[in-house]
């Protein structure tokens, strides 16, 4: 803590207006024995006490009294006191405004951290219907006699990961895996349907923290059954052939 901000603390302080962080750590930085901060809010206190303690006059001397001799003025008792008032205004003039910009910057950042936090809750909020919306077409699917449920294994590094494909060969289907690393930058997962032919890309998807992700697949076109399903990892643009190391894939 600088002293510039310490001794302008030190004022706010004495008016018992400081609260919250500030106040635990103007208290630490007494308690380390800072000389300086201690001169600071004793003189703050002494401005406050003279304030409180100096009592005006009920008529105050306007004049001096007649018959006095002449170019001798008499000192008003007023002034010690209106010394202290001067004093004392100013510095809760001052710690005032210390105090109204201090709070108002935390309560702009307050602000700016609510709104961040709304926004993520609607960004969440929005990631989870679309993935009950995922779990209620797989399980409607489920329903149809026709429809498979694919494993599929982890391949060499990514050998802990897992896969399910709920397939249904005219209505398509869901891919579901876990366990898979998150892909490198510029790198995405890609799905592909082997049949007959050459395989068939069936869509990109990324994972998250917890390797986790899902991706619906379409039927493949002309009704060709599928044989084997399997992941690889490629450029995040995806490309028309596999070319990336092969990290899940089913048996044929």
């Amino acid at each position: 803590m600088s002293h510039d901000v310490s001794e302008t603390l030190a004022a706010v302080y004495a008016l018992g207006a400081l609260d919250g962080e500030d106040l635990a750590e103007f208290e630490r930085h007494l308690g380390a024995g800072c000389a300086q901060c201690e001169v600071a809010l004793r003189e703050s206190r002494e401005a406050l006490a003279a304030l409180a303690l100096a009592a005006p006059p009920a008529v105050p001397p306007l004049l001096a009294p007649l018959g006095a001799p002449a170019g001798r003025a008499r000192r008003s008792p007023w002034v010690p006191w209106v010394a202290a008032a001067v004093a004392v205004i100013a510095v809760a003039a001052f710690t005032g405004g210390f105090v109204a910009a201090r709070y108002e910057a935390r309560l702009g950042q307050m602000a700016r951290e609510t709104v961040r936090i709304r926004e993520q809750l609607q960004r969440d909020v929005a990631a989870l219907s679309d993935q009950l919306a995922v779990y209620r077409s797989a399980v409607e699917l489920l329903r149809d006699p026709a429809t498979q449920v694919v494993s599929l294994r982890g391949l060499g590094p990514s050998a802990a990961a897992t896969g399910r494909v709920v397939w249904h060969a005219v209505a398509g289907g869901h891919l579901f895996v876990a366990n898979l690393p998150r892909a490198p930058e510029g790198k995405a997962y890609e799905l592909w349907t082997i049949g007959e032919g050459a395989p068939q890309p069936a869509g990109l998807f990324q994972v998250d923290a917890q390797g986790r992700g899902s991706r619906r697949v379409e039927p493949v076109a002309g009704g060709t059954p599928v044989k084997v399903f399997a992941v690889t990892l490629e450029p995040e643009g995806g490309v028309p052939a596999p070319a990336g190391p092969m990290v899940l894939a089913s048996a044929k």
